[in-house]
């Protein structure tokens, strides 16, 4: 088999407008095409580097929940020639098809795929693959969805992550207790050739990647084209250290 089979997430995005402004993090002020205003979720926590100027179009989806306290969510804004996917929880959705399916071909001929399994660390890993025909071992895979790109090159993270270099060291553990640990990169944009870590952002996190890579912590990187209907897992990438 190819490396990796294309595979698409369906989503819903039909809600059009264009950004406001986002604030408190989780919230985006968007205008729609016939002028009305409306205050969304937005499901990114980072600093979203790149991709908040005001006046980009911007496609959200509709949700019919009660409980919810805003209707509709922040999915994707356009930067140049391309979607950017701006729900964080989409890679690992994407991530746990492409699994499922046997799509990568690093992780495929796991028969089980667990979620948000958690490890004697304290860690919770988003997935755990076991079942394999030839490996006795688990499989924990971290899924990073990455939004930052400039001239091609994608870069992880947007803001310090404290968190994220603590998932690297439970892999490094997980790895010495002789269990195979992977980290994965979800890009979700179609304009990556490659993906780094931003030591100008957050340079204890570059440290710890390379470390982790030293250890046998795999890094993997994935591209996804962002579309208003789907997100389809296409490449690839390089991961450069």
């Amino acid at each position: 088999m190819t490396e990796l089979t294309p595979i698409a997430l369906p989503i819903e995005a039909g809600l059009r407008g264009r950004l406001i402004r986002r604030y408190k993090r989780f919230l985006a002020d968007i205008r729609l095409e016939d002028g009305r205003e409306l205050t969304v979720h937005c499901p990114n926590p980072g600093r979203m580097l790149g991709t908040q100027d005001p006046g980009s179009a911007v496609r959200c989806s509709t949700h019919d929940n009660p409980k919810r306290k805003l209707r509709h969510t922040l999915e994707m804004i356009r930067v140049g020639r391309v979607w950017v996917g701006l729900h964080a929880a989409r890679a690992n959705d994407v991530a746990r098809r492409a699994l499922e399916h046997g799509a990568y071909a690093p992780f495929a001929g796991y028969r089980n795929v667990e979620r948000e399994v958690a490890t004697r660390e304290g860690s919770r890993f988003d997935f755990r693959l076991s079942g394999h025909a030839s490996r006795d071992e688990p499989c924990w895979v971290e899924v990073k969805s990455v939004t930052l790109c400039s001239e091609g090159l994608a870069r992880f993270p947007d803001a310090v992550t404290t968190r994220g270099r603590r998932h690297l060291e439970h892999l490094m553990t997980r790895h010495a207790a002789g269990e195979r640990t992977a980290l994965l990169y979800i890009v979700q944009r179609a304009d990556a050739d490659s993906v780094a870590p931003a030591d100008d952002i957050d340079p204890e996190y570059g440290k710890t990647l390379r470390a982790a890579a030293r250890a046998g912590v795999e890094v993997h990187a994935l591209s996804a084209r962002v579309l208003g209907d789907r997100i389809r897992l296409e490449r690839v990438l390089p991961v450069v250290f």
